[in-house]
């Protein structure tokens, strides 16, 4: 088992079997607890988790086995619209045939006949129309009001024929189209937020440094640069998004040593902390540097097959995530395990934190979601943008993986499950 600490995030001794600094993350040892099952794979189920909503492929699939269940599963079997209009021709002509003969029989005139016939067809065939007609009008108004804004308007799911389907399939559309509104208002809303903190902050500088209430000292310059490279970050994560929403980024899937890349990005993840500490200073925002990080990676020759990338945003999403919400001085510890597959490979963030309440894991992945918990816990920590999380899933999502909140007796638990070499067919 290889396990290791990064000193980086400074603050409080750890009774770490391996204890490295900057300079010096230190290589396999012994000691290392695990959170694994006898396999090394992770014990504990975990809520896997999905994006804003039930995604539209499984809607679908839910739409189609409700109505296989209704259509069938009660023994009736559902009556087309064809064999509707096709019982209509066949019930005209016995009405008909069933008038001539009797006729014939009687010595009725024809011309009494005709019109019965006339009369018996053009009733059966108005109830037909009607039948045809009403539920397509109800359509009519519910897509009407769907084109003005209106996504409560639903149509009653009651036939048993092609146009149950289409009812079935406008009322999904408008279940999409409500939860697409939904997300873009509250993307307009967190994204005016989000823009609206760092720009009001820069803003104060520069006009306290135009009004000469502050020199332009490099001090004041670095709060200002600050404020400028937490905007850049935003838009770089917002078009990264934009970019996995479009399915324009390539993965180009490799086979990696985990210890060596592991430890190069908890040492990244330092350094980047150490620097925006350094700018920081005095502008009277912080950020966390007293939270430790520790590596444990078994067996150390472990070996993945992925994208390294986005892998590396995954992994430096979470990081960031658990020290934000770490306490003072608190541990975030970063496994990897073999997985069941070759090269496949189980990712886990584990920090001391508050823990994500059980109610708020389904939508702990959404864009721009932070939970129950209303600020982080550590000194210096912020908010964030609350999309990190949906990053890492979209990564993962990339992969063919899997990522959700798995259970843990104290703090946070993120495991990610990566598929590896694809299997080849037997």
């Amino acid at each position: 088992m290889s396990s290791g600490s990064i000193g980086g995030f400074m603050g409080g001794s750890m009774d770490d079997p391996v204890d490295g600094s900057l300079s010096g993350v230190t290589g396999p040892a012994s000691g290392a607890g695990s959170a694994t099952d006898g396999s090394g794979t992770a014990a504990g189920p975990f809520d896997i988790g999905p994006s804003a909503a039930t995604t539209a492929g499984e809607r679908r699939d839910a739409v189609a086995e409700a109505a296989a269940v209704a259509s069938f599963g009660s023994g009736v079997w559902p009556f087309s619209i064809k064999a509707k209009l096709g019982a209509l021709v066949v019930i005209s002509v016995l009405i008909t045939t069933g008038l001539m003969v009797i006729a014939m029989r009687t010595e009725t005139e024809l011309r009494f006949i005709t019109v019965f016939s006339m009369i018996a067809t053009l009733l059966i065939t108005q109830f037909v129309a009607h039948s045809l007609t009403a539920p397509l009008d109800e359509m009519n108004a519910v897509a009407r009001s769907i084109s003005h804004g209106d996504y409560t308007r639903r149509v009653r799911e009651n036939r048993r024929d092609e146009l149950g389907d289409l009812a079935q399939t406008i009322n999904l559309m408008a279940d999409e189209l409500e939860a697409q509104d939904q997300q873009r208002k509250e993307l307009v809303a967190n994204v005016s937020h989000e823009l609206r903190t760092p720009i009001a902050g820069l803003r104060a500088v520069l006009e306290n440094v135009v009004d000469g209430i502050a020199p332009a000292d490099p001090e004041t310059m670095r709060t200002a640069l600050k404020q400028t490279e937490r905007l850049g970050r935003l838009v770089e994560t917002l078009l990264d998004l934009s970019r996995l929403d479009n399915g324009v980024v390539p993965l180009r899937l490799r086979r990696f040593e985990v210890w060596p890349y592991l430890s190069g990005v908890l040492k990244e993840a330092q350094m980047v902390a150490s620097l925006r500490a350094g700018m920081a200073t005095g502008s009277g925002s912080h950020t966390r540097t007293d939270v430790h990080l520790h590596l444990d990676v078994s067996p150390p020759e472990l070996t993945a097959h992925a994208d390294p990338e986005r892998i590396h945003q995954v992994v430096a999403n979470l990081i960031d995530n658990a020290v934000k919400h770490s306490p003072p001085h608190g541990r975030v510890t970063v496994k990897a395990r073999r997985g069941p597959l070759p090269e496949s490979l189980e990712l886990e963030v584990i920090d001391e934190g508050p823990g994500i309440p059980v109610a708020e894991r389904p939508r702990v992945f959404e864009r721009f979601n932070r939970g129950a918990v209303r600020r982080p816990h550590g000194p210096g920590s912020d908010g964030g943008t609350g999309l990190g999380l949906a990053i890492a899933r979209w990564a993962v999502d990339l992969h063919g993986g899997r990522i959700g909140v798995a259970e843990s007796e104290r703090g946070c638990r993120i495991l990610v499950t990566l598929p590896g070499l694809p299997s080849s067919p037997s």
